[in-house]
């Protein structure tokens, strides 16, 4: 873990990303790898880096205005891998300018219904600017950490998140908020940043490394046991990049760390009898 208090890490990743709303032009993308203030903050494999970033999603996004695809700020395709149907709800973790939320209002149709969840005003005010540019009625904004969300238990059918639980201090309040909101039956399915092996603790405590979604990261089976823990079952991780292999039992690495863009799926199982 990171010496850096959970308080800390809120406030830095929330004026980094209030800043990322607040500056953002259409002519020039949004990155959580690399603002005004943080000029590189992924890490010195920048190629890597554009790996995980970059050529997002197989779902169309050609139906958005610019001033959401621009605000884009995942590292994975959650709309695909969740496989959505018309009348679900579905509740995104870590909402920001609404890209996946509008998606998913798209896919579960007028009966269905969406809610992202952020702790930033500025990206929630954002998101619903946004939402009045692409005009669905089936999808709304509430501000909130997603280690303690406003939501009522067994009320989503579906979580999605974009390169966001990496950001919290505290996962293992993450997947427990995640359960406890979901149906029972109800099903998670992410992209995010995870590792193979571990960050020391000097790694951790760079501050930019933390808000540009690296340093966040967890170790793959540090990532599973917090899930297990919070009751899911059925859990996946596979690496974006190599989606054939699974990597949910996986092993650390003895030396280094190994940084992807990983598919992460679960269950919370139905209740018995």
């Amino acid at each position: 873990m990171s010496n850096l208090s959970p308080d800390k890490i809120h406030e830095e990743v929330k004026a980094k990303y209030g800043r990322i709303a607040d500056e953002f032009k259409v002519e020039v993308s949004a990155s959580c790898c690399r603002d005004s203030v943080d000029n590189d903050c992924c890490g010195a494999d920048n190629d890597q880096a554009v790996e995980m970033f970059a050529n997002l999603y197989q779902a169309d996004t050609n139906w958005l205005p610019d001033e959401v695809t621009g605000m884009s700020l995942g590292c994975g395709d959650p709309i695909t891998l969740a496989n959505l149907a018309e009348g679900l709800t579905v509740l995104d973790l870590g909402s920001g300018g609404g890209i996946d939320c509008f998606m998913a209002a798209r896919q579960v149709g007028p009966a269905g219904h969406v809610i992202g969840v952020d702790m930033t005003e500025a990206m929630i005010a954002k998101a619903n600017r946004n939402k009045a540019k692409v005009g669905l009625d089936n999808v709304e904004f509430r501000l909130g950490q997603i280690e303690d969300m406003p939501v009522e238990a067994n009320s989503v059918d579906v979580i999605i998140s974009n390169c966001v639980i990496n950001l919290a201090p505290d996962k293992t309040a993450v997947f427990r908020e995640a359960f406890r909101v979901l149906k029972p039956g109800g099903r998670l399915a992410v992209s995010d940043i995870v590792t193979q092996g571990h960050f020391t603790p000097q790694e951790r405590a760079n501050m930019a490394s933390w808000t540009g979604c690296i340093a966040g990261a967890e170790d793959v089976g540090d990532y599973v046991s917090a899930m297990r823990a919070a009751g899911f079952t059925n859990i996946s991780v596979r690496d974006k990049a190599a989606p054939e292999v699974e990597l949910a039992n996986s092993l650390s690495l003895d030396v280094g760390v190994r940084v992807f863009s990983a598919r992460v799926t679960a269950v919370k199982p139905k209740a018995e009898g």
